[in-house]
C-alpha cells in the first residue's frame, strides 16, 4: 500500500525556530489531540460532524453503532473539548468546537478518502 503524501521539505511553510520548552509542551498538546483522534470510532464521528451538526440518533443511525457505544465517544470528545452539544428539547445536538479539528479532518480526508 502506497501513499501519495506531500514532501514536509518542500511543502512547509517557513517557520522561526520554537525553543526547546516551549515544543515540549506542544508536542505534548499534540499527542493528547492525536490520541483522542486515533480511535475509528471518534475518528468517524468528526467526519459525520464536519458536515454540520448531528444528533446522537442520526450518529447512531450513519455509524451502524448502539446509542451507548456512540454516547461514550462523544463523551471522550466533548471531555477534549473537540465537540460542543446543545440541548433542543429531548435532543442533543453535537457539533465541532475546535477549528483545529476541521483542519485535521481535511487533511485527513486529502490523505486518505479523496478519489
Amino acid at each position: 500500500m502506497s501513499f501519495d503524501l506531500p514532501d514536509p521539505q518542500l511543502d512547509a511553510p517557513e517557520a522561526a525556530p520554537v525553543p526547546p520548552e516551549q515544543m515540549v509542551m506542544q508536542a505534548q498538546a499534540a499527542a493528547g489531540f492525536l490520541k483522542a483522534l486515533s480511535h475509528e470510532g471518534r475518528l468517524m464521528i468528526l467526519c459525520h460532524l464536519s458536515n454540520g451538526e448531528r444528533s446522537v440518533t442520526e450518529l447512531e443511525a450513519l455509524l451502524a453503532s448502539r446509542q451507548a457505544a456512540v454516547s461514550q465517544q462523544l463523551a471522550r470528545l466533548r471531555q477534549e473539548g473537540l465537540v460542543s452539544a446543545r440541548r433542543e428539547g429531548k435532543t442533543i445536538w453535537y457539533s465541532i468546537a475546535d477549528p483545529k479539528v476541521s483542519r485535521a479532518m481535511v487533511l485527513l480526508y486529502d490523505m486518505f478518502c479523496r478519489p
